[in-house]
C-alpha cells in the first residue's frame, strides 16, 4: 500500500505532519507513503488534479479557492493538524493592552507567501469595526524581508510565523503583540484529496489518519525538545533551541488538534474570513470536508506512537 503525500510549504506548525514521517507513524501501520514537495504553495493543488499526487496538506482555504475556480472541483478535507490559527502579529515596541485598533496609524507588514494569515487577520480588524483597508500596510515582501525591516525600524509591526516571531522576541528585537490562535478554532490545516481517491483509496487513507492520530497523541504529551527531535530533519538549518522554544509556544497556544476530527465551528470561522476577504463564496462544510475516515480512526483509538 502507497500513497504520493504533498506539503505545500515549508513550515514549523505543521510539526504533527513532519513527526509522523519522522516517527515512522505511517509504516508502523503498513502504510507507505512517498513524500513530495510542491514547487510553490499556489500550485500544490494542480497536482492533485493531474494524479501525481494522492493527497496534500494545506489550508481548506485551498480548497474554498478550487471550489471558487473550477466547476469540477470535487476536493475534499479529511483529517485536521492544525485547529488554531498559529500566525502573530510582532511589534517593535510592546503593546501589553493590545487591540486592534493599535493597528491604526502603524505601518504594518503583512504575510504575502500565502493568502490565509491576511484573510483571517483582516476578519479580526473587521470584527473590531475597523476598515481594513485603512491600514498603512505592507504586502509584498515576504516574511524574512519582513523581519528585517522590523528590526531597521521601517515597519513597526509585522504579521509572522514560528520560528521567526520566536528569534525577535528572544533577541529582543521584537515583542508579541497579537497570537492568533487566541481568537478560538480556525480550521488551519488539513489533509485534502480529490473525492474519487479518498474512495479508490479508502483503506490507504484509512491507515493515514491512524498514522496521525498516533503521531497526534504523541504530541500532546511530548516535551518540546522531544518535538525538536522529531521535526529537525525538515529544519536542519534552525537553530536547535529557538526550535524549542517555538515549539513550546505554539504548543502553549493549543494550535494543534488532539485529533484529526475537523470541527465545524473551526472551518466556519475560516470560511467567514475568506468570504468577508472577498477570497472566495465560501464552500459548505458539507461539501469540503468528510470526517468519515477520521472518526474511524478515533473510534479504533490506536496508541500513541513511540
Amino acid at each position: 500500500m502507497a500513497v504520493v503525500l504533498q506539503e505545500s510549504l515549508r513550515g514549523l506548525f505543521y510539526a504533527p505532519y513532519y513527526s509522523a514521517l519522522s516517527l515512522g507513524a505511517y509504516q508502523a501501520e503498513g502504510l507507505e507513503v512517498r513524500f513530495v514537495a510542491a514547487p510553490r504553495p499556489g500550485v500544490a493543488q494542480d497536482a492533485l488534479f493531474d494524479g501525481t499526487v494522492d493527497v496534500a496538506w494545506g489550508g481548506p482555504m485551498r480548497v474554498n479557492q478550487v471550489y471558487a475556480q473550477r466547476p469540477d472541483c470535487d476536493l475534499v478535507c479529511f483529517g485536521e493538524a492544525v485547529t488554531r490559527d498559529p500566525f502573530m502579529l510582532i511589534g517593535r515596541e510592546p503593546r501589553p493592552n493590545f487591540t486592534m485598533a493599535d493597528l491604526k496609524g502603524v505601518r504594518l507588514a503583512t504575510v504575502a507567501e500565502v493568502p490565509t494569515p491576511w484573510l483571517c487577520l483582516q476578519h479580526d480588524i473587521r470584527e473590531a469595526g475597523i476598515d481594513p483597508a485603512s491600514l498603512n500596510r505592507v504586502t509584498d515582501r515576504s516574511m524574512a524581508d519582513n523581519m528585517a525591516a522590523l528590526r531597521a525600524g521601517t515597519v513597526d509591526v509585522i504579521q509572522i510565523f514560528q520560528p521567526f516571531a520566536e528569534d525577535l522576541i528572544t533577541s529582543g528585537d521584537g515583542h508579541l503583540l497579537y497570537a492568533a490562535a487566541n481568537r478560538g478554532p480556525c480550521s488551519y490545516t488539513t489533509f485534502y484529496a480529490r473525492r474519487p481517491v479518498l474512495e479508490a483509496k479508502r483503506a490507504e487513507l484509512g491507515l493515514l489518519l491512524r498514522g496521525l492520530y498516533r503521531t497526534q497523541k504523541w504530541l500532546h504529551n511530548a516535551a518540546p525538545a522531544t518535538i525538536v527531535e522529531a521535526v529537525r530533519p525538515y529544519f536542519a538549518d534552525a537553530d536547535a533551541g529557538l526550535l524549542e522554544k517555538a515549539l513550546a509556544r505554539y504548543q502553549a497556544l493549543g494550535i494543534w488538534n488532539q485529533q484529526p476530527i475537523l470541527p465545524r465551528d473551526g472551518y466556519n470561522r475560516l470560511k467567514e474570513s475568506l468570504v468577508s476577504g472577498n477570497f472566495a463564496k465560501g464552500t459548505p462544510y458539507e461539501t469540503a470536508v468528510d470526517n468519515s475516515l477520521a472518526e474511524q480512526a478515533v473510534r479504533a483509538d490506536p496508541s500513541a506512537i513511540k
